[in-house]
């Protein structure tokens, strides 16, 4: 038996049975965009997906015979953001993003690579271990089920050599943490590896063992109601003078099942989300807010939040960062720009200690 290399398939064949039309898999390669997953030969008959292994689960579009041969080698792809070096410190070229109420947000592009890390808000604190997904033995899994950690696809043989510690293939191979695509770089959030081709992607080897998870065990949320499993929904922010706004990608987020909780330096995210999926995540704010007047609005694509500042200064970050990170900001990080004045001009508003540092002498 042989693995099928075509993109999507994955399955093991006979050669001997391999017919005209035993495959089905992807033509076209994948299309990571703003959080959203899908491929470039039938997006416009498959939706694209947020979840990643729900994006996995794309059924093939095109219909022909497995192959065996490696995939063709992608060309490598390039930034198109241009640099204009100086003697004291590189300048990058401002990318600007524009709000609904037209707000603009002016960041370059080392803090934008920052902003995208996951950022401890002291040097010396660690952060949780992730919540992990574990297997329901009691219920029956029937031969050729594959496992469902991320990086594993191993296929389940009996309970013997599958699940039982000591079997013959009962070690899982994985990555506990999800897949990040950011810029053409492909890889996940718990090791360094990265690369650009998709292929290569799905041939990064776990950084973790354990146990297989054939079927995943319910997890119970704070209402009492049972999850089927955790996951990663991304976030954005923007911000004005005196609020935050942060857009939470949760789609069709249950709002009777979910909570929300507001704290001067801290909010608590635990949403209920379709097929028995929940997301959860404590974020530790750049700096502090008025709890009490603050809100969130449910909508069916993402969960909004107007975060009242509790003082007028910019937020280079939505998190707070560790001391490290902030000695390594570019200069001006601090700098946000809002629209003002009759005629609607860009005008910069400052923190305290940018202020003075832009005032003429």
């Amino acid at each position: 038996m042989v693995k099928c290399t075509n993109k999507g398939c994955g399955k093991e064949f006979d050669e001997e049975a391999n017919s005209g039309d035993a495959c089905s898999f992807h033509s076209g390669g994948p299309i990571f965009h703003e959080g959203l997953k899908s491929w470039g030969c039938c997006n416009d008959v498959n939706k694209p997906v947020l979840d990643f292994d729900d994006f996995m689960k794309i059924p093939g579009c095109t219909k022909g015979r497995h192959s065996s041969q490696a995939p063709k080698q992608s060309a490598p792809q390039t930034s198109t953001i241009s640099t204009q070096p100086t003697a004291s410190q590189p300048k990058v070229k401002p990318i600007t993003t524009t709000s609904e109420n037209g707000v603009e947000t002016f960041k370059n592009e080392q803090l934008l690579m920052i902003s995208q890390l996951s950022l401890n808000p002291t040097p010396s604190a660690t952060p949780p271990p992730p919540v992990e997904d574990e297997d329901d033995v009691d219920v029956g899994v029937s031969p050729g089920a594959k496992c469902l950690r991320q990086g594993c696809g191993t296929e389940f043989l009996s309970q013997k050599e599958s699940r039982i510690e000591g079997g013959e293939h009962s070690v899982c191979t994985y990555h506990p943490l999800p897949p990040i695509f950011h810029e053409g770089s492909k890889g996940y959030m718990c090791c360094k590896r990265r690369v650009l081709d998709f292929d290569d992607f799905l041939k990064i080897e776990g950084c973790k063992t354990g146990k297989h998870v054939f079927v995943k065990k319910a997890l119970v949320g704070t209402s009492g109601q049972e999850f089927g499993e955790f996951v990663k929904c991304r976030i954005d922010h923007y911000q004005t003078p005196d609020k935050v706004h942060v857009s939470v990608y949760a789609k069709k987020a249950d709002k009777d099942q979910s909570k929300i909780t507001f704290a001067p330096d801290e909010i608590h995210l635990d949403l209920s989300l379709p097929q028995s999926k929940r997301f959860m995540q404590t974020l530790t704010l750049y700096d502090s807010i008025n709890p009490d007047s603050s809100s969130f609005t449910f909508f069916g694509t993402k969960v909004d939040l107007l975060l009242d500042k509790a003082s007028a200064t910019s937020w280079p970050f939505l998190e707070k960062p560790s001391e490290a990170t902030i000695a390594n900001l570019p200069p001006g990080y601090g700098l946000t720009f809002g629209v003002g004045g009759r005629t609607g001009a860009t005008t910069p508003v400052f923190d305290l200690d940018n202020k003075v540092k832009a005032e003429p002498k």
